[in-house]
């Protein structure tokens, strides 16, 4: 059966997971395109596939035929693709391996950055701070190119995590241009959390606090993109 019409009570489902407060009560997001498709197939996520081709059906996954123009309105592209998948969240566990904690991140772009790059250097545990740009915004998720899901990243109160963090033996890295420690000269153990601060301002005063030690990188220009920034610290913890 092909759903032809904006107005299916199904369609207008869909269409909500736009919106982060749908998301959250339903606990489900949208994926879009082959790649991200395929990478949710593999995590065992998705629950249902809206797709243009019939030929995109997968066996034991609820499919539904749609129309070209419904598949414009729920897509966030301007390419639309030919497959979306509704996918439940993923399991949040408790912080393990290499942490990185990310204060107040609000570019889209920026956290897809970071969680490729945390895929690619090892890092095993991401903490997003409660005013962070949400992981399932279709940004992040499209930036993330399919690494998220191979990541524990979870949404917490930072200062409640740190304290845990310590009380397991963990060391708090916190960046600061001006009295941090040079990144090259750190020997960071498996047992590093890193904080990662908002693109303008930095880390909050009260996060700073609870830091053992500070880095910073050395460059030759006033600043770097937090993505950028976030690689470079985890290719050197990687070393």
């Amino acid at each position: 059966m092909k759903i032809e019409s904006v107005n299916n009570s199904k369609i207008k489902e869909w269409v909500k997971l736009k919106n982060k407060k749908y998301r959250d009560e339903a606990g489900v997001f949208l994926v879009e395109g082959d790649h991200l498709m395929n990478q949710a197939l593999i995590k065992g996520v998705v629950e249902e596939v809206i797709s243009t081709d019939e030929t995109m059906e997968i066996p034991g996954v609820p499919f539904y035929l749609v129309t070209d123009s419904i598949m414009k309105k729920l897509s966030s592209q301007v390419s639309f693709p030919k497959v979306i998948g509704v996918c439940k969240k993923l399991e949040e566990k408790e912080a393990y391996g290499v942490v990185c904690m990310l204060d107040n991140i609000q570019d889209p772009g920026n956290l897809g950055t970071i969680i490729r790059s945390a895929k690619a250097f090892g890092i095993d545990t991401i903490i997003l701070s409660k005013d962070s740009v949400d992981l399932y915004n279709d940004k992040v998720v499209r930036a993330s190119e399919g690494m998220m899901f191979d990541l524990n990243i979870i949404r917490r109160d930072l200062e409640e995590e740190i304290r845990k963090l310590k009380n397991n033996g963990y060391k708090i890295y916190g960046t600061d241009v001006l009295k941090g420690n040079d990144l090259r000269e750190i020997a960071f153990s498996l047992k590093s959390a890193i904080i990662i601060g908002n693109e303008g301002l930095g880390m909050k005063e009260d996060l700073k606090t609870l830091c053992d030690d500070f880095i910073h990188i050395s460059i030759d220009c006033e600043s770097l993109n937090a993505g950028v920034a976030a690689s470079i610290i985890f290719y050197e913890v990687k070393k």
